[in-house]
């Protein structure tokens, strides 16, 4: 008879998890390139001890056919597609992957950036179209950032990060949050208010979680606020941003461009409007999306599982109170 913990493994992982994984526990191991189907997921699921993956809506209706479960291990820092109070209520804890990812979500950040400010799709497209026949001094001209003003909306640890890089870049950086970030140098980044943030930055980086107070956050109306020269930057959730309310921003010239690398839908379907504008770059979601930090990312996550189902503290739980009460059960 097995002994080990059952655990529903939902996506499959770069580096040697998945090995450890099978050694660990008995796996039940989607291993198709797309998301589970819900109806799948939800009967996966109804006799594991642990999940283990990313993405997958775990509603309070998947939670409830789950009555073994102990841990969800995500492999990512947000955690919107989980209903926390739901896991809670049973015990479940829910686990991240704060911190290894920073660094490579920041460079994207700035890459994002420098992608568009020096065009760089018209630029690789321009080469390999054929149209390259000489140089010219008006061709695809691009927009320095050094002296421009970056405002970012939600100056975690990802958002910090991105404040250095762009210091080092010779940009000016504001910043908003809630309330101004402690021990944080004015000379990296100065505390406005969101509105006079949206008024003043050149580049608008968004950073912040997605929570029913930030569903939106960016809706028509503080698109109106932003320069018509100005870019909108998303490397927080898609929906942080009202996507109609984007695209008539960007189509009707009310601000200059966007780079996005999360979308509302996410996948973006290949007939979206959004696509069609020439002053839009999307990329798939990939702000962690190196060898080094997606393997950094899941061995976290299988460190915080095997920490839970060993009757132990994981590493990083965004609801303590229910790893306690599933000790004390």
């Amino acid at each position: 008879m097995n002994s080990k913990p059952k655990v529903l493994v939902s996506r499959q992982f770069v580096g040697d998890t998945m090995r450890q994984l099978r050694e660990l526990y008995d796996v039940r191991e989607w291993k198709e390139p797309g998301p589970m189907p819900l109806e799948l997921l939800q009967e996966w699921i109804a006799d594991c001890d642990g999940y283990y993956g990313s993405g997958d809506p775990l509603s309070e209706k998947v939670i409830e056919h789950a009555p073994r479960l102990k841990v969800v291990s995500h492999v990512a820092v947000g955690t919107d597609n989980i209903d926390i109070a739901a896991c809670t209520a049973r015990g479940i804890a829910v686990c991240n992957t704060p911190g290894v990812l920073t660094d490579a979500t920041a460079d994207m950040t700035i890459a994002l950036l420098l992608d568009y400010t020096r065009r760089m799709p018209e630029q690789i497209q321009f080469v390999r179209s054929g149209q390259w026949k000489m140089n010219t001094p008006t061709q695809l001209l691009g927009t320095d950032i050094r002296g421009k003003t970056l405002g970012i909306i939600g100056l975690g640890e990802i958002g910090e990060a991105a404040a250095r890089r762009a210091a080092a870049f010779g940009m000016k950086v504001i910043y908003h949050n809630r309330k101004p970030k402690p021990g944080l140098s004015p000379e990296l980044a100065e505390y406005t208010s969101l509105n006079q943030l949206l008024q003043t930055a050149d580049f608008v980086s968004l950073h912040a979680p997605l929570t029913a107070e930030t569903h939106h956050l960016i809706n028509a109306e503080r698109l109106s606020f932003m320069k018509p020269s100005a870019v909108l930057i998303n490397m927080a959730r898609g929906a942080v941003v009202d996507t109609d309310a984007l695209y008539h921003a960007l189509a009707e010239g009310i601000i200059a461009g966007a780079a996005m690398d999360v979308t509302d839908p996410e996948p973006i379907p290949q007939d979206h409007p959004l696509l069609g504008l020439p002053n839009v770059i999307i990329t798939p979601h990939a702000g962690s999306a190196t060898f080094e930090t997606r393997n950094a990312m899941a061995l976290l996550a299988l460190d915080n599982m095997n920490l839970v189902l060993q009757g132990l503290p994981p590493k990083h739980c965004v609801n303590p109170d229910a790893w306690v009460s599933e000790v004390k059960r």
